[in-house]
């Protein structure tokens, strides 16, 4: 007992120690591993920290498991069950959203957008001393904050502009601005963002003044495209004519010529501060091989060490994503994400016939299911980016001995299915392989653009290191082209895709008018491909009910030994002893896909509309878009 009071009696005068101690300075104590808001904008240190953690906004860029090709017509997604046919089925409604990436997901998005506000509030009171850096900081926030409404305003229309940072207790109701007002305050950020990051220099993965003014010319470009013009939106779709509030979602009123006229000027921006792309003076077409190697050397944007890329391609990147080899990012794994089953990749999102017969002929010419010759080989003389994208039967791949043995020494993509006598067997890369038969694609093709080709780069075990460009000399190239068009400049359009064309490996354009239109929607169909491009483009150009909306194709090849031959062990392509057979098959197994005009847009989720409702009539301030 009397220790239990000695040790009561120290305990008591620790505690009246402790708390003499809190009179004077233990509350005032910071802890060590937290810092307070004010403290952050006093170290330019610390503020940089903030402003660099504004970019997770941008994800992993496209490189998901899940990617925007996939509802568009570029690919389908292997894997049933992720909701990506919520959207390709027209079933998307405010109570289900269908499949969302954190890129363009609403409250995701406002969640960046809060913090950019946050930023800009303190910047602007910032007490550092460094003013350049300031100055910097402040630019690559106002690109942020304009990157994130862009990604809003492209798939949802007219959103909410919100400019401060909201504290606890407040009306966070508000109504959505005009389509036109979003515009104008997307453009405003960027020229603001330009003119702050102007001779700073390009840091990879940083916002720069090239990057504010490509960012400016692709919301211009959209704002005078036909979705946005409503006097076209209208005469196209009666969904859109029957909107009651068409000023949410389009210009009502002003010159579109002026639009085009502005849209044109801001690509003309960044082409001539840019310079020029990556080989975007040739004069005449180049080689077959170098054409392929120019594309895969695009699509590597100097993150390869691979003989095939030229990491001079880095030029092209005006606002990249980069990733780390200290982080084990997804990004790293688009390899494994999209490649062939029988390397044990997933196979996700896997390209579809509609995609693969707009790749022209090696001579500019198009392919014909209708012409004997292309229907009995419509993989021959294909143009080079064919070849650099797309991976079907029989092309050649990394070696198949360093993941699963020795059962293909020709390293060849097997999509097929060969009859030998009365035995039936199914290539390695089909569903119904010897390898993995989980996996396989669907249409009989796989996804090759992004994947690294060093051939000791094994996707199921490695990362590759390669950067995702959100912003591109091309896209530039292709805004300003676009924009001649429609202003009846078709010389002037024709000089720039043809500066495409010929580091293809292509015969230049000669078309006018229309024809040169639908030249340069094909051309940017194929150039980019995967890049998240041909959704918004389909949707702005109003041509997604035949072609968002089309039934998916896949390809049925067969090889059959010729009589009398003998069959190479292990089986190789060899069409001296097979005789092939490509059959295009139009299928709905995986997805009916189904193009409704609401789907022009995203709707609002009820419980967002549900949240933006006035705190005294609880109507909703959070107009619906069309069709929902």
């Amino acid at each position: 007992m009397k220790k239990t009071m000695q040790k009561t009696f120290i305990l008591v005068l620790a505690l009246s120690s402790m708390l003499t101690a809190c009179k004077k300075d233990f509350l005032n104590t910071k802890p060590l591993d937290q810092v307070p808001g004010s403290d952050t904008w006093k170290d330019a240190t610390l503020s940089e920290a903030f402003v660099n953690n504004l970019y997770a906004g941008l994800g992993q860029g496209g490189f998901e498991e899940q990617m925007m090709a996939s509802v568009s017509d570029e690919a389908i997604f292997t894997h049933a069950g992720r909701s990506i046919n919520v959207i390709n089925e027209g079933t998307l409604n405010p109570s289900n959203l269908g499949w969302q990436s954190g890129n363009f997901e609403y409250e995701n998005m406002y969640n960046r957008i809060r913090s950019t506000n946050i930023a800009l509030e303190n910047l602007g009171t910032a007490t550092f001393d460094d003013k350049s850096l300031k100055d910097r900081l402040l630019g690559e926030t106002k690109f942020l904050r304009a990157y994130y409404y862009q990604q809003l305003l492209r798939f949802y229309g007219g959103i909410p502009l919100i400019t401060k940072s909201y504290g606890l207790d407040q009306d966070y109701s508000i109504a959505r601005n005009t389509y036109e007002e979003c515009v104008n305050f997307i453009v405003k950020d960027l020229d603001s963002s330009a003119l702050l990051l102007k001779g700073k220099a390009k840091v990879r993965g940083k916002a720069s003044d090239l990057a504010a003014l490509a960012l400016k010319s692709r919301v211009l470009i959209y704002a005078a495209s036909d979705l946005h013009d409503m006097p076209t939106a209208k005469a196209k779709s009666p969904v859109l004519a029957a909107y009651a509030k068409p000023e949410l979602i389009g210009y009502v009123t002003g010159s579109r010529t002026a639009r085009w006229q502005a849209a044109k000027d801001a690509a003309k921006a960044v082409l001539d501060a840019a310079g020029s792309g990556y080989k975007t003076d040739l004069t005449a077409p180049v080689s077959f091989e170098e054409a392929r190697k120019n594309y895969i050397s695009i699509a590597m944007g100097g993150g390869s060490k691979s003989p095939e890329a030229d990491p001079a391609a880095a030029k092209e990147l005006l606002f990249e994503r980069t990733f780390s080899t200290n982080l084990n990012e997804g990004a790293g794994q688009v390899g494994l994400y999209n490649g062939p089953n029988g390397y044990h990749n997933w196979s996700g999102n896997s390209p579809i016939q509609e995609l693969v017969d707009d790749y022209e002929m090696m001579d500019g010419t198009k392919f014909d299911w209708n012409k004997p010759e292309h229907k009995a080989n419509p993989y021959d003389n294909r143009e080079a980016r064919f070849y650099a994208t797309i991976l079907y039967d029989g092309a050649p791949w990394k070696p198949r001995d360093k993941i699963s043995g020795n059962v293909d020494p020709a390293n060849q993509i097997q999509t097929g299915t060969y009859k030998i006598g009365s035995t039936v067997l199914p290539g390695l890369d089909t569903r119904q392989s010897s390898i993995e038969n989980w996996n396989g694609s669907w249409t009989g093709y796989y996804f090759r653009k992004f994947t690294d080709p060093d051939p000791n780069i094994i996707e199921n075990t490695q990362r590759q290191y390669i950067p995702w460009g959100f912003l591109k000399y091309t896209e530039m190239m292709f805004n300003y082209a676009e924009a001649c068009i429609e202003l009846g400049l078709d010389a002037e359009a024709r000089t720039w895709i043809n500066k495409i064309r010929f580091r293809a490996g292509l015969p230049a354009a000669t078309e006018s008018g229309d024809a040169l239109r639908q030249r340069l929607r094909s051309e940017k169909r194929i150039e980019m491909a995967y890049e998240e491009q041909r959704y918004h483009d389909a949707r702005r150009w109003m041509i997604a009910k035949e072609t968002l909306g089309r039934t998916t194709t896949y390809i049925d090849v067969q090889g059959v030994l010729k009589p009398g031959a003998t069959a190479p062990s292990p089986y190789r392509k060899d069409p001296t002893k097979f005789d092939y057979t490509y059959t295009p098959v139009k299928t709905t197994s995986l997805e009916n896909r189904k193009w409704d005009d609401k789907m022009y847009y995203r709707p609002f989720s009820l419980d967002e509309v549900k949240r933006n409702a006035d705190p005294t009539s609880k109507a909703t301030k959070l107009d619906q878009n069309p069709g929902y």
